[in-house]
């Protein structure tokens, strides 16, 4: 859900890319923060080499909650042509991410991933 410019590694344009975010919320902001990232899930759902999204939850303590997003995209081609049209479209909501976050007490990070290769022993 984050709108940074992180972009993939440029190993294999046509290898599946996975979008992981993490976050920390607090008790009181996880309904509203996954309300959004759940609205912002379908929108990436409705782009062209989204091949699987997933919001997961876990309960930390008794005061926050961590919520992991995954996005599997076909290639890097896809992921940088959805990053433009969410940056669009979000911007055209008036929606700040960063400003959300901060207003709900959010921590997190983001990451491009691939598949890991498994070595012949």
């Amino acid at each position: 859900m984050s709108s940074d410019s992180s972009s993939p590694a440029s190993s294999s344009a046509s290898a599946s890319v996975f979008r992981v975010d993490k976050f920390v919320v607090p008790s009181q902001s996880i309904s509203a923060f996954v309300d959004r990232i759940h609205q912002v899930q379908r929108m990436l759902g409705e782009q062209p080499g989204c091949l699987q999204k997933h919001v997961l939850t876990q309960t930390g303590d008794s005061s926050e909650f961590d919520v992991v997003t995954v996005v599997e995209w076909a290639n890097a081609d896809a992921v940088a042509a959805a990053q433009a049209v969410m940056q669009k479209r979000l911007a055209s909501e008036g929606f700040d991410i960063q400003a959300f976050r901060k207003k709900l007490g959010v921590r997190g990070d983001s990451g491009m991933y691939r598949a890991a290769c498994e070595r012949a022993s």
